[in-house]
Parts: C-alpha cells; structure tokens; sequence
C-alpha cells in the first residue's frame, strides 16, 4: 500500500489533471485565490487521454460506465450503498449518524464497512437452470465476473433476503432459511447443492434477512464459471425434513413479484484496492498515457504554482473544488457531486507563528535560510492533516460500488 505522502502526490497530480479537463469544458473545477478563477489552458485530446487514464485507474476500471440514463436509485443494491455512503461522509465530519437506516446494519456488516477499502453490491438478476424439479424453493442469481476485487482481497460477503409481513395463519414459531450454492444442474432439473448459510426468523417478522455467502463468493471469485447462484429453501426449525414455500413467510411476493427496493441482492466487503484493468483496450491506453507523460514538449504546467500571486500570502488553506455534474459524470458517479479536495498555498516567511502549524524543523530551516538563502530553501507549505472521501459508482445496469480513498481531503496546512 502506498504511504500518505505518495497518495496525496498521486492525488495532487489527479488534481491538476482534473483542472485541465474543467478548463476544456469550461467548467468543472472552482479555484479561489483570493481574487479571481484562474484558467489554465484548454486541454489537447492528448492529456485528454491522461486525464482518462489516470482516473479510470485511481478507480480500478477497465472503461468507463456507459449506459443510455442511470439506473434507478430505489432498487435495493444502490440503496444499502447510499446508505453507508452518507454515514461515512457523516463520520468524516466528526459526526455520528442522525439518519436511521432501513437496511438496519449488524454490527458485524458495520465492523465489515468500517474494515474495507471496497464494497460493491450485486442486484439479483433473471438466470436459466432450466425445468427444476425443486418444487419448493427459490432461485436467485447475481453476476459477479468482472469483479474489481479477487478472492484473497475478500473480507465477507452477505446475501439479503426481505421479509414482509404475511396474512397467513402461520404460527409465529420459528422457520429455517437456508441458503445453498447451486453445484450443478442436470438434464432433468435436478441441483446437487451445498449449504453455505441458514438463518432463523419467525412468519410475522419483517426486515432483511442476512446471511453469510462468503465462501461461495469466494468461489465464484476463483472460478466465475461455477457460478449457478444460490438455492433459498424454508423450514420449520424443528422439522428440518418438511419443505416449505419461501413466499409462505413473506420471502417472496405471490407470482414471483418483487416490492421495488426489496429485491435480494448481494454485498461484497473487500481489504484491497481493485483489480486494474488487463484489456487491450487498458493496456493500450496506459501505454500511450505514458508516452505522452514522458515527452517533454507535453509539460503540463501546474495551475496551482503557476502564477507569482500565489506566493505573496502566507501558508494557509485554499478552495480547490471538483464538479462531477459539470464534467457530465453524474451518468455513472452516484455521488458525491464533487471532489472537494482544496490545497495549501503561500509563503513560509521568519517569524513562523504559531498560526503556521510549523513543525520544529521548519523553524530551524527557516533561521539557517536567513542566513544562507541560496543554499537552503525555505520550508514548505504543505498539508498537515488530510482525510479520506468516498465515491460511489455503478459499474453497470445493477451493480454499484464504493470505495473509499485514503488522504483525499485537506483539512488543515503548515510549514514543513
């Protein structure tokens, strides 16, 4: 993993190039300096390709999500995600959540949240098995090749199932939910299966219903191929032998009809960044990306040290903002809207107060600059303090994912 100090690097470098993009675009990225916006240049279709490159691989993507208008947000993969997506952004700003959640985290999926680097969800979709000859029971299937996270990388991962409240005259005793993995089908219909989760629940309760994929995830991971789904059954938790419909209490709606927003779906936690992309499409571009970087007649200039105004004040935090909406990625960011990262800026001059966050060694690299300014620069006005931000994103029709980006934020500035 990469130090603090080589992400904000990769971050500020991120940051210039967005700029260049905002210019083109004549919108996009919003810089005070205390007078006026400064407008750097209009971008060449060159760093264009930079810009792209360097993105999609912060992002862990192959290409860009395409699609003709956005899914909606009401289905329940994106819903989980924009959930925990505002309860980080609450936590970033020193603040517990005010906002109840309907997806009611465990704390075992809150301690996953807090561990991971990327969550993705999975939206449940139409898959053929063929005539089964499982009469009672369901079939639900999620697509999970292409994945930006591999089996060593994952943490756990969780089926949800939503109960809703039923009419029947069940008695209120407890009932099984079993989750199995499909192995294989044969040509009658017939599934050789493998339990991977049950979890216990009662005819009038009403809620999500979380159970423990992990190993079959894993194993989809390893081997997209062997991917059949899973296979959800019901019984009455003392008679393991008597099969039930899963629609007797409430797991699925009469004719297979499903409430919007209350579809299963499945959520990965992963430790590890994404997978980058190994396309020849990918490839070519980060060839060609580089090409471009190391020729020197390509020097992009660095708006943010280019003008002699910037250096008159003293070192303090300065707005630096990044539009999404108005770089037209609001198809396939779900949020946030922008990127505010902002920078530090100004002079580290004799005396450094104590206003000036300016560590020991800056005090005493700014007396020997006093006395020998030729030989030994002046401190330098850098970030002191910085914090994460998370993106979320569609990666597709149905599936979404968050992930979260370690020093993104300046909070504070100093001499260093």
């Amino acid at each position: 993993m990469a130090g603090p100090k080589l992400a904000w690097q990769r971050a500020c470098f991120l940051v210039v190039l967005l700029f260049t993009l905002a210019e083109a675009l004549l919108s996009g990225l919003y810089i005070d300096n205390g007078d006026q916006t400064m407008i750097h240049h209009s971008m060449t279709r060159n760093e264009r390709l930079v810009v792209e490159h360097e993105i999609l691989e912060l992002l862990g993507l192959g290409e860009r999500p395409r699609r003709a208008q956005a899914p909606p947000l009401d289905r329940s993969a994106p819903s989980f995600l924009l959930d925990v997506y505002k309860q980080l952004a609450e936590e970033h700003e020193q603040a517990r959540p005010t906002r109840s959640s309907e997806m009611a985290l465990s704390g075992e999926e809150q301690q996953a949240i807090d561990e991971s680097d990327l969550i993705m969800t999975f939206q449940s979709k139409k898959h053929h098995l063929g005539a089964l000859r499982h009469g009672h029971g369901r079939h639900v299937w999620f697509e999970v090749a292409g994945t930006p996270g591999d089996a060593s990388a994952l943490l756990t991962a969780e089926l949800r199932l939503h109960q809703a409240p039923t009419h029947t005259d069940l008695p209120t005793s407890l009932y099984t939910v079993v989750a199995h993995r499909v192995l294989s089908v044969d040509n009658l219909g017939g599934l050789q299966l493998e339990e991977v989760a049950a979890v216990n629940t009662s005819a009038g309760a009403e809620g999500w219903l979380e159970l423990n994929v992990t190993s079959a995830m894993g194993a989809w991971l390893r081997s997209p191929a062997d991917n059949h789904g899973f296979f959800i059954t019901l019984h009455p938790h003392s008679q393991p032998e008597r099969n039930m419909k899963p629609e007797e209490i409430g797991l699925e709606e009469p004719r297979g009809t499903v409430v919007e927003g209350k579809q299963p779906f499945l959520v990965a936690f992963f430790k590890s960044g994404p997978k980058l992309d190994t396309s020849e499409a990918g490839a070519r571009r980060k060839r060609e990306a580089k090409r471009w970087r190391t020729n020197s007649d390509n020097y992009l200039r660095n708006p943010l040290t280019d003008s002699a105004h910037w250096t008159t004040r003293s070192c303090e935090i300065q707005t630096l903002y990044v539009s999404f909406k108005d770089l037209e990625w609001q198809d396939w960011i779900i949020a946030p809207n922008g990127y505010g990262a902002f920078y530090c800026s100004g002079e580290c001059n004799f005396p450094l107060n104590a206003h000036k966050n300016a560590t020991n060694h800056a005090i005493v690299q700014t007396l020997v600059h006093l006395l020998n300014p030729t030989q030994v620069p002046k401190p330098s006005c850098a970030p002191i303090k910085l914090s994460p931000i998370s993106v979320l994103y569609y990666t597709d029709d149905s599936n979404v994912i968050l992930r979260k980006y370690k020093n993104m934020v300046v909070k504070s500035c100093g001499c260093h």
